[in-house]
């Protein structure tokens, strides 16, 4: 007797193991793939943060992440619909909507994201505690006083054409500084490279965000910001994240769950820097990139990570206005078009 009951009881706990296995597996095999493109910033942190804590997998998401060096990249396979969503600069998505192309910011990363950094005779005399903030004629004379000393234009990196950073520098240079872009030598080139070529010496200045401001401060110690984020363009639109189709049947079931989660992994990054580090780091910097480092890049930007997309409509129209004006963009498109504030609304605690 006692022998059958023990053997029921086995049979049990393999019957339900096996049940476990098997609906385990049948929930793994049921979930929804979504394809995000990314470049790598700290702006794309919540997509990092929800990967690597399971989030999306919790929710029923199979998240395939994909890296691009530039936002023109990324937009290139989002039109092209080898990826389904997208975490990157929102100038891109406009130049795409003025191509009938269906494409929707559901929530904001990251505002302010971009400074420049200077070093050099460019950055000479400027106050390490007192970053940017700079006036017109300060700026006007710092960029005299480099083609006396040099002989030749300061050469800026950014990123290509059509870019946040190039458009966000060109600007800023045109109608905030009163500075003529041609004055200035914009050399435009992916993420990593302008990182390098600002380290090598190759350029004066570049335009980034975080991690490679943090970097660029450990390994060059007489560079300094010449224009801060704020700067540059208040509220200036940084990273967001974007939907293909967004109102299409198989986007539906998807769109708002991951949503709420950028929105509470953004949240997270803010308020808990230390918490995101660890899967920060291993996005970017392949494990190789020290979590300290990333996490003091993190709270040196805490109060940029903002999930609003109210924030950034403002200074994305006057943005387009400007490409328009520069012959960057082809027509405007109606801005509010380009956002979906509903579901950000259902997505907000």
């Amino acid at each position: 007797m006692k022998k059958r009951l023990f053997r029921t009881s086995v049979l049990r706990v393999i019957a339900t193991a096996c049940f476990a296995l098997l609906t385990g597996a049948g929930a793994a095999l049921a979930a929804t793939p979504v394809r995000v493109g990314y470049i790598p910033v700290l702006g794309s942190s919540a997509l990092f943060v929800i990967d690597g804590k399971g989030w999306a997998k919790d929710a029923g998401l199979d998240l395939e992440l994909v890296r691009f060096t530039s936002g023109p990249q990324a937009i290139q396979a989002l039109v092209a619909g080898r990826i389904d969503a997208y975490v990157a600069g929102v100038l891109p998505l406009l130049q795409a909507r003025g191509h009938g192309v269906d494409v929707k910011v559901l929530a904001t990363g990251a505002i302010e994201e971009l400074s420049v950094v200077a070093r050099g005779p460019l950055a000479a005399g400027l106050d390490p505690a007192k970053p940017g903030n700079l006036t017109r004629d300060a700026l006007t004379e710092r960029l005299s006083h480099f083609a006396t000393a040099t002989g030749r234009k300061p050469k800026i990196a950014a990123q290509p054409q059509g870019s946040v950073p190039d458009t966000v520098l060109r600007y800023w240079l045109k109608e905030e500084a009163g500075v003529a872009p041609d004055s200035i030598d914009i050399v435009g080139i992916d993420i990593d490279a302008a990182q390098q070529a600002f380290l090598a010496g190759a350029v004066d200045a570049a335009i980034l965000r975080e991690p490679a401001l943090t970097i660029i401060r450990a390994r060059v110690p007489e560079a300094r910001i010449l224009a801060t984020g704020h700067d540059l363009m208040p509220d200036q639109p940084g990273s967001v994240f974007a939907v293909l189709r967004p109102d299409d049947p198989d986007r539906t079931a998807w769109k708002g769950k991951l949503t709420a989660l950028f929105v509470k992994a953004t949240a997270l990054v803010s308020a808990h820097p230390d918490e995101a580090a660890p899967y920060v780091a291993t996005a970017l910097g392949g494990g190789l990139m020290k979590p300290a480092l990333i996490e003091s890049a993190l709270r040196a930007s805490a109060a940029d990570f903002v999930a609003d997309p109210g924030r950034i409509t403002a200074s994305v129209g006057t943005l387009q206005d400007f490409e328009v004006s520069q012959g960057l963009l082809r027509k405007a498109v109606p801005v509010d078009t380009l956002f979906d504030l509903q579901t950000w609304h259902q997505a907000a605690p």
